[in-house]
């Protein structure tokens, strides 16, 4: 007697296996990045590199410190009832070198953090032979620049919190005078502010390593620009617009138009935007990063009373300063992103 036949409307059986999406998805992390990055934050902060550089820029900052302590308390008894004293800390250096200044040493060292971190990242991998083992793992191929990058930012953001925490302790010990809730939060925004604007050499170091094959040369290559650009770059556009845009001490409209367009092509410079937005941030008798455009706003800028800013009104000045910092930043980042994703690794 022969076996039943099934139901005509019994269900089919099918194959079990899964897509092939479903099958790869639980073996690639879903933040392949952060595992980059906390390696990579690992090797930075074990390494003598980020001994190295938490002393020099300690040392960069310690050094105008000095001058601004022993200038603040010669002028004790005329500051004690002053406002904002404690920021001065960050701005007051020797009267004989200007540059001796707590915001002006950040300015010239704090890049180098950004270019130490970053010109090896990807060609110092690839010249070790580990970058095709590092891209065989189960992880995405961008989150290796990412963790990269995330992991030099934290670095960055650690030492630059660790030079400003130190300074301003040194400063309360050395001179005596409590900061205010206003000044500290000033102070934490120009951190902030001193990190997007390193974080743009970061980068800009990344870059480098992506589109050159040894770290030599992005690191020759990076130093070069940084020694052209920071503690030169203002002098050297501002010699070359001396002869092709010159300007004169006259008040008068065609003169303030020369002034403008020096300020624009100086204003390419990111060192140009972290200054002006430093100055705004930690001085608040500051009303303006620039000269004003016409002969009747700069009279009455010369006419103004002075006054201090708030800190809202001080934030409306510079956050056009911030917007390009940033937006360098990422055209940067995304320049170096895409040269990566489309480079050929080999075995």
């Amino acid at each position: 007697m022969s076996a039943a036949a099934p139901p005509v409307d019994a269900p089919v059986a099918r194959d079990a296996t899964p897509p092939v999406e479903d099958r790869f998805a639980g073996r690639v992390p879903r933040a392949g990045w952060r595992v980059i990055a906390s390696k990579e934050l690992g090797d930075h902060l074990l390494s003598v590199r980020f001994i190295v550089l938490l002393i020099v820029l300690g040392l960069a900052a310690a050094i105008p410190l000095y001058f601004a302590a022993d200038l603040i308390r010669a002028a004790a008894p005329q500051a004690s009832q002053a406002p904002a004293v404690f920021l001065a800390l960050f701005t007051i250096g020797s009267q004989d070198y200007s540059f001796l200044r707590v915001d002006s040493f950040v300015a010239i060292v704090a890049p180098l953090l950004g270019l130490a971190f970053a010109f090896d990242a990807i060609n110092g991998e690839r010249s070790e032979g580990t970058l095709p083992r590092l891209l065989a793992q189960p992880i995405y191929r961008d989150d290796v620049i990412n963790g990269k990058f995330a992991a030099g930012l934290a670095v960055i953001s650690l030492v630059l919190a660790i030079v400003v925490a130190v300074t301003a302790a040194l400063g309360i010990f050395r001179v005596g005078i409590v900061p205010a809730p206003q000044e500290l939060l000033r102070i934490v925004i120009w951190l902030l502010v001193t990190i997007i604007y390193v974080a743009f050499w970061l980068a800009f170091g990344l870059l480098l390593s992506v589109v050159t094959r040894r770290a030599a040369t992005s690191a020759l290559v990076g130093f070069g620009i940084w020694f052209l650009v920071v503690p030169f770059g203002r002098f050297l556009v501002t010699f070359i617009l001396a002869f092709l845009v010159p300007t004169t001490n006259e008040l008068s409209d065609s003169n303030l138009a020369a002034i403008n367009i020096h300020t624009f092509i100086l204003r390419l410079l990111p060192t140009t935007l972290y200054n002006e937005a430093s100055t705004v941030l930690l001085n608040p008798s500051a009303t303006f990063a620039s000269t004003p455009p016409t002969v009747g706003e700069n009279i009455q800028v010369l006419q103004q009373a002075p006054t201090l800013l708030s800190l809202d009104q001080s934030l409306l000045i510079v956050w056009p300063h911030v917007v390009v910092l940033l937006a360098l930043t990422v055209a940067c980042f995304a320049v170096a992103y895409v040269k990566f994703m489309r480079q050929e690794v080999r075995a």
